[in-house]
């Protein structure tokens, strides 16, 4: 490769680099995995929204600003192994490919660690680990078959520190998000597939003001570098940078974006 060529983007690194693909948002329903499809549909992509809360197909396609058949809402509970290969299998059957799979579902209860039941624990890590592992396990046979993926996870600020406001159950499971993000990224680079981790902080979803209710949020952020409330959109951008050929050499990676909350 030439000098010249190396400072060249991918073709297509621009509003339609994703056209063609196919992909995968669990938790698409609203929050930061909805802000994620719309960056994705927006560039191109075909999206499958998986959500036990599967929103009205044309209602989310309005909101994904794409036509129907760019879109796909599932009702999927991705602690169901079944329901998650069902899901799947009916994706393929209809589109022959998968190309990009986003695990942004995700649950934060705010409990004390002396008041978690085993219960409470079991599916909050069955929601944020188990859920993101048979969703992987499920798409990476298409993506090695096609030569081409790319996977992101939804980790958090609380996989690199612990929570500001989940309980340790949330701490624990995106810690181990982490930990199945880089195990992945080293099985599966050979085959053309990244597998990487974004780690949002205090981002303006519905999650988050129900754990820091009224001024909470905005008072939690004040001491940031970068003094505000993150927005979704933010995260959407770098999940579909992930997801783009531009971020080819890029995997295994734990990314933050959080307005610097962890260097203060």
């Amino acid at each position: 490769m030439s000098a010249a060529e190396g400072l060249r983007a991918p073709t297509g690194a621009d509003g339609r680099e994703l056209a063609g693909r196919v992909a995968v948002v669990t938790g698409g329903a609203g929050g930061m995995g909805l802000a994620a499809a719309h960056a994705l549909a927006r560039r191109g992509a075909t999206v499958a929204v998986f959500d036990p809360a599967a929103p009205d197909p044309g209602e989310l396609a309005a909101t994904l600003e794409v036509t129907a058949d760019r879109l796909r809402s599932v009702a999927v509970d991705v602690t169901d192994g079944d329901q998650v290969q069902r899901a799947f299998a009916e994706l393929l059957a209809e589109r022959s490919r998968l190309d990009i799979l986003v695990n942004a579902a995700g649950v934060a209860p705010p409990t004390a660690f002396e008041d978690i039941t085993q219960a409470e624990w079991e599916r909050v890590l069955a929601v944020n680990v188990l859920g993101t592992f048979l969703c992987c396990r499920q798409a990476l046979p298409a993506m090695r078959g096609g030569g081409w993926g790319r996977i992101v996870n939804f980790s958090s600020t609380a996989g690199k520190t612990i929570s500001t406001a989940g309980g340790a159950h949330y701490t624990t499971a995106k810690h181990g998000v982490l930990g199945l993000t880089r195990h992945l990224a080293k099985d599966c680079g050979r085959d053309g597939i990244t597998v990487n981790a974004v780690c949002p902080g205090l981002i303006d979803t519905p999650m988050a003001r129900a754990l820091l209710p009224g001024q909470a949020l905005e008072q939690a952020t004040r001491s940031f570098p970068v003094p505000r409330v993150g927005q979704p959109w933010e995260v959407a951008e770098l999940v579909a940078f992930l997801a783009s050929d531009r971020a080819a050499y890029i995997t295994g990676a734990a990314i933050d974006i959080n307005g610097g909350d962890l260097i203060v």
